[in-house]
């Protein structure tokens, strides 16, 4: 394809030239939004390729990134590729053992920081990385001046030598596609994580599929929360900025409401779970308004997806739906988009399956959420929702340039030029990976439909058996009866069991305001879930989510958690997903009371 022959730094390089004193990037600091202007980023990007240089990077040299979101995160980012560096994210929540493992395969020359934490485990594996050279402290951070391969951010830029500037001309003019542009390291639910091998080829494969499905502008404004580490969030700031458009970093994801109000963003990404926890709010504080607000409510959801029916069906929506729709906008609708900033017109999700139900609704609200699917190895996005005419059940049309087939098992296979060029330094893992006819294994099971919408069924590798014979996807368990608003985590047990049981966290907020009703008196949180009232509460829940499934795949019986799982513990992968053998392990003997005659 002639459109995908362009190259990611080339075009952020025109896009720079072109901004001027426009605001390119925001960020969050003394209790207020900062603007850097694009020719104040291109400057900062130049200056680091040049500090690089300095230090003697050479072209596929690996660099890495170990920090939480902000603008030094993508200048850094683009700097190490316009000298044909290689960059290696790294979650921000990794632990030492994690970030020494990456660190030493990926063979890292540059380590990039920020945080207390993450300066911590940088300077505690310094020794035991042979190839690390320098760590360079980004952001507020206390730097201990006795160690001599640690530098601030202001000193690192300080050494760039305008000496180096033709050989930084020579890197930019032999850029090329072939040029590993990162490794990523997938985080995995078992064993050691592994490197993807991404090319520039593959993202510009991304950017211009992209481009044939969106239409975003310089007057976009992009609130970027989910991890830069991850590809979903990078790749898509990579398009924000090649568009033109503003991108706002929020290093702290536990402000993304008062982002969205502050910066009233008109695009932004989320996973399930964000969408999940919205939905879930909004239908709890209906549950305890009066009749006629609950009333008002859900006539003004029910005409918000009438009248989006009408576009997904292509037709003009009557004239009495249309004064009906105005003034349930006005009544409404536009009061739940306020609390999302009121401006929001795109919001790409992906990580996970989302909910049909919980797509409706948003869209119902004239929202425009796009439920994509794809892997680190796609470089992202394989398929994602139509404006207006996808299906709910669906994870999306296909995108351009992309070729999916189902093989064995109903496995979905995906070949295209966004797709990896393998595993680093795994041979065998990468050959694995592919089918004879060199299409990538996704390890999901699924099929398509006559119109090109692409459904996932399960989990290959996470299907499991009960002892009556049974195949169980957890997933659509885990889907079905997680968007109650009373749970926050759920884990699905069924592997060689007589019956699927459940490891439940609940929502506490959630649990707590409830039990304040009930006046139910409680010391701590064990205590709480072991109230009858509340365990009943939950038991009828469940059953009420779980009616549509069957028999087999119900759940018959739940244990109630008072602490959630969370990465710290092992529990949870840096993209949110269960470790099920880590969590298997450590609740062993609460599964085992589920199954106690």
């Amino acid at each position: 394809m002639a459109e995908l022959d362009f190259h990611i730094v080339k075009k952020l390089r025109e896009r720079i030239s072109l901004g001027g004193n426009a605001t390119a990037l925001k960020y969050y600091a003394d209790a207020q939004w900062q603007n850097i202007t694009w020719q104040a980023f291109g400057q900062d990007v130049d200056r680091v390729s040049l500090a690089l240089l300095e230090l003697g990077i050479a072209a596929q040299d690996k660099v890495g990134i170990f920090a939480s979101n902000m603008p030094e995160w993508t200048i850094a980012d683009l700097a190490a590729l316009q000298v044909r560096a290689v960059t290696v994210p790294i979650y921000p929540t990794n632990t030492l053992e994690q970030t020494r493992f990456i660190v030493n395969n990926a063979d890292m020359r540059v380590l990039f920081v920020a945080g207390e934490k993450q300066l911590h485990i940088a300077t505690a594996l310094f020794d035991e990385c042979e190839k690390l050279e320098l760590i360079v402290v980004m952001g507020q951070c206390d730097v201990p001046s006795s160690l001599p391969y640690v530098m601030t951010w202001e000193s690192f830029l300080a050494n760039s030598n305008a000496e180096h500037s033709t050989e930084l001309a020579v890197r930019l003019e032999q850029a090329s596609l072939d040029d590993l542009f990162t490794l990523i390291y997938t985080s995995g639910t078992t064993g050691q994580p592994k490197g993807v091998m991404l090319t520039h080829a593959n993202l510009s494969a991304q950017m211009w599929s992209h481009d044939q499905r969106l239409n975003v502008t310089t007057s976009d404004i992009s609130l970027c929360f989910l991890p830069l580490s991850h590809v979903f969030e990078r790749a898509w700031t990579f398009y924000v900025l090649y568009k033109g458009a503003t991108n706002c970093y929020l290093h702290d994801v536990k402000i993304v409401r008062e982002a969205l109000q502050q910066v009233r963003p008109t695009l932004m990404c989320a996973v399930p779970r964000f969408y999940e926890k919205i939905f879930a709010a909004v239908h709890e504080k209906v549950t305890t308004a009066s009749v006629v607000k609950k009333m008002l409510f859900t006539w003004a959801v029910n005409m918000g997806a009438k009248r989006a029916q009408c576009k997904a069906e292509n037709r003009t929506p009557s004239a009495l739906l249309n004064l009906n729709y105005r003034w349930a906008d006005k009544l409404v609708l536009k009061k739940l988009r306020d609390l999302l900033g009121g401006r929001l017109t795109l919001m790409p999700c992906g990580g996970a399956k989302l909910d049909p139900t919980i797509g409706r609704f948003f869209h119902s609200l004239g929202i425009n959420v796009k439920v994509g699917y794809g892997m680190t190895e796609t470089t992202a996005t394989v398929s994602c929702w139509e404006d207006f005419t996808f299906n709910p059940d669906s994870i999306g049309q296909l995108m351009p340039g992309v070729d999916v087939r189902i093989g064995d098992e109903n496995e979905i296979l995906v070949k295209g030029p966004m797709v990896m060029r393998g595993y680093y330094k795994l041979e065998q893992e990468t050959e694995q990976a592919f089918d004879a006819d060199g299409y990538l294994k996704t390890g999901d099971a699924g099929y398509l439909d006559a119109h090109g919408h692409l459904f996932i069924t399960d989990r290959i590798k996470e299907l499991m058996k009960t002892s009556g014979g049974k195949y169980i996807a957890p997933q659509v368990i885990e889907g079905t009866i997680g968007k109650d608003h009373f749970i926050e985590q759920i884990a699905v047990i069924a592997d060689t069991r007589k019956f699927v049981s459940a490891l439940i966290v609940p929502c506490y907020d959630t649990l707590e305001s409830y039990a304040r009703q009930l006046n139910i008196k409680y010391h701590d949180r064990l205590e709480l879930l072991k109230d009858s009232q509340i365990v009943e509460m939950f038991e009828k829940r469940i059953n009420e989510l779980q009616q549509e499934l069957p028999s087999f795949e119900q759940v018959k019986r739940f244990k109630l958690l008072p602490k959630a799982f969370s990465m710290d513990e092992g529990e949870l992968t840096p993209t949110l997903k269960l470790r099920r053998k880590i969590i298997h392990n450590k609740y062993e003997d609460e599964i085992e009371e589920m199954y106690r005659e």
